[in-house]
Parts: C-alpha cells; sequence; structure tokens
C-alpha cells in the first residue's frame, strides 16, 4: 500500500488545497532523503567493512606467527598487535554504523506507514488506526533504547526529554556492554 502523491500547492492554493497532501508530500520527502543517504553510506561502509576484516584476519595470522618465532622479531609482534587492536576498534566504529543504518530504516518505514495512514481520509480520523500504527512501530523496535524513547513520546516528553533519557540509557547499556570481555564478532 502506498500513498498516492499529488503535486505541491502551497504557492498558489485553491480550493482544493489540503495540509495533509502537503504533510504527504514532506514525508515522501523525508523518506527518499534517508533512502538516498543510507544507499549511498552503505556501499562505502560495505567495502571498508570487508577491507578491515580482511586486515585484521592477516594482522591476526601474523601476530600468530609472530608468536611462534619471538626471538627473531619481538617488534613485530608488538607492532601486529597494534594495528589489530587499531583494526578491531574501526571494526567496531563500523557496526554501531550498522545500528544508525538500522535506525534510519526503522524512521524510514514509520514515515511510510505514517504518510498511508494520513492519506486515507478512512482511517485519518480513526484512532484504532493510530493505535494500530504505534503498536506497529513499537513492535519493530530491536533496541530497549528506542522504545524507551518511542514510549516516552507518547507519553508526552519533549523530544529533549526523550533523548536525555535515552542517552542515560543507552550510557548504562553500554557500560554493561564494556565490562565484558566478549570477542568482537568480525562480520
Amino acid at each position: 500500500m502506498t500513498a498516492k502523491q499529488q503535486n505541491s500547492t502551497a504557492n498558489r492554493p485553491d480550493l482544493d488545497w489540503s495540509q495533509v497532501r502537503e504533510t504527504i508530500n514532506m514525508l515522501t520527502l523525508a523518506v527518499s532523503q534517508i533512502e538516498c543517504t543510507m544507499t549511498d553510506g552503505e556501499k562505502s561502509v560495505s567495502e571498508l567493512s570487508e577491507s578491515f576484516t580482511y586486515i585484521a584476519s592477516k594482522l591476526q595470522e601474523i601476530t600468530e606467527k609472530a608468536n611462534e618465532d619471538i626471538a627473531k622479531d619481538a617488534s613485530l609482534k608488538v607492532d601486529a598487535e597494534d594495528v589489530h587492536s587499531r583494526v578491531v576498534n574501526a571494526i567496531i566504529s563500523f557496526q554501531f554504523y550498522d545500528r544508525l543504518s538500522q535506525r534510519l530504516d526503522h524512521v524510514k518505514r514509520d514515515l511510510l506507514w505514517l504518510s498511508e495512514l494520513v492519506s486515507n481520509p478512512e482511517e485519518l480520523y480513526n484512532p484504532s488506526s493510530w493505535k494500530k500504527l504505534q503498536e506497529d512501530i513499537m513492535s519493530n523496535y530491536t533496541m530497549e533504547e528506542e522504545r524507551l524513547m518511542f514510549q516516552h513520546i507518547m507519553s508526552g516528553a519533549s523530544v529533549q526529554e526523550a533523548l536525555e533519557i535515552y542517552h542515560h540509557h543507552f550510557e548504562k547499556s553500554k557500560e554493561k556492554d564494556d565490562n565484558t570481555n566478549d570477542e568482537v564478532d568480525l562480520f
């Protein structure tokens, strides 16, 4: 189900002018911009991720070989471990980009759903349609931070309040994750 687009008449309003149509056009613009940004970024990050994963695995091999023959060149082992550590940190940053992409994808999907609801006169003024939209959005969040922010916004919190709650919860979960000694998942 896709919202039917119509030309904006904001510059020359007539009797058929509608703020709903203007809203739908703006939502469609936002979705298009998000999609372009995600597509452009995903290609570059995918290539970088593959390169860094390859480099990390090769550095791991070098480190293992250096461990076998430490007497020949101890500095090689230290250098390889240092570079490997930096590559692992870069890979972790790429994983955060993946998280960003997931969020943008959620926003894009939610904006499309909202646009469809607003463009349908039978659903626009139906509270149960709005409730279903909110439930669908909430059920698709994968991160607890997103669910908390959604709940607070739906409860009337300001954007600033919701972001403060989000950042507080994100920092707590980040600290919890930092205290584990799990290996980095190399894609």
